[in-house]
């Protein structure tokens, strides 16, 4: 089967965009290992995630959002990669609207091609209750600071205080002094796996600049490190804000380049801006 795409990138979070509107794809087909052949960045296309755009199956939505992550395994939400979803549905003419409602796995958003070219996206209140993340916080000693609590999560031997946080998808933030000297190599991956993480997590790492800006790394459940999450942004700003340490509106630094978060609090929708860029398309044969 020949597939075409698009490549595309959030901030340097890198997709494969597929139109599964105006080609024949059964995208339940598609294994597991053909999602992974199409992201191997050296046998493959090369990507963070894989994107695909649909025709929505209920009234009061204009497309259905799906997203594979590098390993092939099928994810609820992707925040950078839904700034590419509206910049991608637009150039192609698929839609005339430069704001959309789209049904993801875990909801809808609401991804808006602003007219300096880059996109806004709400993306829901976040859930902040560990049951719904889901975190497994049984038998743990939480510490409050100011409207959060830190759970202490064993890593590596040692208890590392995370805040967990749902985006439509996992997080666990922790605060570090200094991102480029973080361990999100070695202790991402344990974080991700973690067996308090019943649908694993993403791992995010935060460094507090000052109260309006963060650098932050992430370590992607699926996909591994990335040069930025959106998600992963949202979620730290969330975290930060509850602990007292940020104020809305929040520039985030990543590896990749800036995001924009802002949020007005418990039961309000996060916001999430950024560059959205196609680099190149094409056609592959899985």
């Amino acid at each position: 089967m020949k597939l075409k795409f698009t490549k595309m990138h959030g901030a340097g979070n890198d997709f494969v965009v597929i139109d599964a509107i105006n080609q024949q794809i059964d995208v339940d087909g598609i294994s597991a290992d053909q999602w992974q052949r199409l992201a191997d960045r050296r046998f493959g296309i090369g990507a963070d995630q894989i994107l695909v755009v649909e025709r929505p199956n209920e009234e009061g939505v204009d497309f259905r959002y799906r997203i594979f992550n590098n390993d092939g395994s099928e994810v609820e939400q992707c925040g950078n990669g839904s700034r590419a979803f509206v910049r991608f549905v637009v150039e192609k003419g698929l839609t005339q609207e430069r704001s959309i409602r789209v049904r993801t796995m875990s909801g809808i958003i609401n991804p808006r091609l602003e007219d300096d070219g880059s996109v806004t996206v709400d993306m829901g209140a976040p859930r902040l209750d560990p049951a719904e993340v889901p975190f497994d916080s049984a038998g743990l000693d939480g510490k409050p600071e100011g409207e959060e609590t830190l759970w202490p999560l064993p890593v590596g031997g040692e208890a590392t205080q995370i805040s967990v946080v749902s985006m439509g998808n996992p997080h666990a933030v922790q605060v570090v002094h200094n991102v480029d000297t973080a361990l999100v190599e070695q202790t991402g991956p344990l974080i991700e796996h973690h067996e308090r993480f019943p649908k694993r997590v993403n791992a995010g790492y935060m460094q507090v600049v000052d109260r309006g800006h963060i650098r932050l790394r992430v370590h992607e459940r699926g996909a591994g490190e990335t040069l930025a999450c959106g998600t992963g942004a949202c979620a730290a700003v969330v975290a930060g804000i509850r602990r007292g340490l940020l104020d809305s509106p929040v520039r985030v630094s990543a590896r990749g380049g800036e995001l924009s978060i802002t949020w007005a609090g418990a039961g309000q929708s996060v916001y999430l801006s950024g560059p959205a860029v196609s680099v190149f398309e094409g056609e592959v044969e899985i």
